[in-house]
């Protein structure tokens, strides 16, 4: 046989092979094509389509070499060219009570306390007896003058009602005097250690209560019941599919919210992915039944403690290493549970030692170098391991700790948003000098450090779009910067996304099965309604989710339009 007719044959052996092998692969079940497919896989970075089988993606590339999966029963969804990425992971949320937030009162946007009383004042007269107002997210510094509200302001348009409603960082409440009453708060009552009662000149209650002061009110606000919770669970759930949010990582997450999210998974109702963290404090519960970090399932996990060092600057309790511009007697407090930071070093220390992930608020640049001091200690005792500790927030991190980061391979789990909220007056608490490195991501990409974005909600909206516009513009709400507040801490949208992606998957141990648009990973994606990286990044804050898929399913929206 001369050697062209052996080219021949086998050529022909070849495409007979190939022909049988597609006939006998399985077609997807999902295909979406004429796609601007964004992988963040670097080694991918573009695609046109993806085809999916089950829950997991079976193969990223052209519209050619996808259309090959096509079988009779895919479901096919075309694109028309817009924007593919992989679905956004919120790496800190407190994700019931942002569900419970919707359908409570809301003070966010109230632009004075007289407004904040009319409101509440509605809320009052359709609020049953026996039945309390909650909730708020009120926020003084948009109101002039910015001075805090007073139970004395809303007693008298609340009346019978008992009201506790928070500032929109979570770390100080507005009770009136009813609730208090119901607390059995006066102006014989002690001082909270990690708490402060704010109080008026006759030592009186004012009604403001930060921080661990807040238990004396939270102990006597009835416990929401599992029906709440379902209900609270769903909206949670609907809004953040419409917002492209396919994972959350629920910090400081009740036993009853896991109950909760298991009866949905049962169900085929739980439409994101959610990894639950505990609080520090009670780190044996997991450990006891041989927990591990990222222990669970696809859609339900646990495996970390969540740990609070410190306040918020906001509220001028998170803990610095030097007095507030203004207010130089204060220097902040550290928590409750770092009464004294030894104990709560112990407690972290074992919770490493049984395989729990760490995570840690910290805000103040004091809080987050107490907390890398742990953590330096815990892993020298217990050795490394690949434990992905992480400080939740790391707002106002000091330039000598940027190095640290790195060396202690410490994730920065951080909210974009909270950037162009908090700098609208930050300054003024802190001065420019230590601002230069609030927020700072930056320079702790620039160090090595792994970030991971999410948005804190229900203290900053859920929306990741928003997230994006805060990462590359700064720009404050407030419209007072618009070329950036302290710019040089700008990424790029690149960096942003992936940062919301395979950040956030990292942050959770879970990179190997989301985060990117790659083979073998799960089919989480969203479609946008606009190219974000072909825009004005001003413009990014207006882009739409049109399609949310969670594990090949589509849970909100459809097919774009044409």
């Amino acid at each position: 046989m001369d050697v062209n007719t052996k080219m021949k044959l086998l050529t022909y052996l070849v495409l007979v092979g190939m022909s049988a092998w597609a006939q006998a692969r399985p077609a997807a079940d999902l295909i979406v094509t004429h796609a601007n497919i964004y992988t963040v896989d670097r080694r991918h970075p573009k695609a046109e389509a993806v085809a999916v089988i089950g829950a997991r993606i079976v193969a990223v590339g052209s519209r050619g070499e996808i259309d090959s999966w096509r079988g009779a029963a895919t479901r096919v969804i075309d694109a028309h060219g817009r924007l593919l990425l992989p679905g956004f992971n919120d790496s800190h949320v407190h994700f019931t009570d942002g569900g419970a937030d919707l359908a409570e009162v809301q003070l966010n946007d109230a632009t004075s306390a007289e407004e904040l009383k009319r409101r509440l004042a509605a809320q009052a007269a359709r609020t049953a007896g026996g039945e309390w107002i909650l909730g708020g997210a009120w926020d003084e510094t948009k109101w002039s003058p910015k001075q805090q509200p007073t139970a004395a302001l809303i007693d008298d348009v609340t009346r019978n009602v008992p009201v506790y409603i928070s500032r929109y960082d979570g770390h100080q409440g507005l009770a009136n005097s009813v609730a208090m009453r119901l607390a059995g708060v006066s102006a014989g009552t002690a001082d909270v250690a990690g708490g402060v009662i704010v109080r008026d000149e006759s030592a009186a209650p004012t009604g403001i209560f930060k921080d661990a002061a807040q238990e004396l009110i939270f102990k006597v606000i009835p416990p929401r019941s599992h029906e709440q919770r379902l209900a609270d669970a769903r909206r949670a759930l609907a809004h953040a599919a419409s917002v492209g949010v396919t994972s959350v990582q629920h910090m400081s997450a009740e036993y009853a919210d896991v109950e909760v999210y298991s009866e949905l998974l049962e169900k085929g109702q739980l439409t994101a992915r959610i990894y639950c963290a505990p609080l520090e404090t009670g780190w044996q519960d997991q450990a006891r039944v041989g927990m591990r970090r990222a222990w669970g399932s696809g859609y339900l996990r646990l495996g970390a403690v969540k740990g609070f060092a410190d306040g918020s600057i906001g509220s001028r309790t998170a803990a610095l290493l030097k007095p507030y511009s203004d207010e130089p007697d204060n220097r902040g407090i550290l928590s409750a549970e770092m009464q004294p930071p030894e104990a709560m070093r112990e407690r972290l220390m074992q919770a490493d030692a049984a395989g729990l992930q760490l995570r840690v608020h910290a805000i103040g640049d004091r809080a987050i170098s107490l907390v890398l001091d742990m953590f330096e200690a815990i892993e020298k005792a217990n050795g490394y391991h690949d434990q992905r500790m992480t400080i939740e927030h790391a707002q106002h991190t000091a330039p000598e700790d940027l190095e640290r980061f790195a060396r202690l391979h410490v994730i920065a789990s951080m909210q974009p948003y909270h950037a162009i909220d908090d700098g609208r007056w930050v300054e003024a608490r802190i001065g420019h000098e230590r601002a230069r490195t609030s927020y700072a991501w930056r320079s702790l990409l620039d160090h090595g450090v792994t970030l991971a974005f999410g948005t804190d909600w229900d203290v900053a909206p859920l929306n990741p779009l928003l997230g994006l516009y805060a990462a590359v513009t700064r720009a404050t709400l407030d419209g007072r910067n618009p070329q950036g507040w302290i710019p040089e801490q700008k990424i790029t949208l690149a960096e942003a996304v992936e940062a919301y992606t395979l950040g956030s998957a990292y942050a959770e141990f879970q990179e190997n099965d989301k985060g990117s648009i790659t083979a073998g990973k799960l089919a989480d994606m969203v479609i946008l309604s606009d190219d974000i990286f072909a825009m004005r990044p001003e413009a990014i804050r207006n882009v739409k989710v049109e399609t949310t898929i969670v594990g090949g399913r589509i849970v909100y929206g459809g097919p774009p339009p044409r």
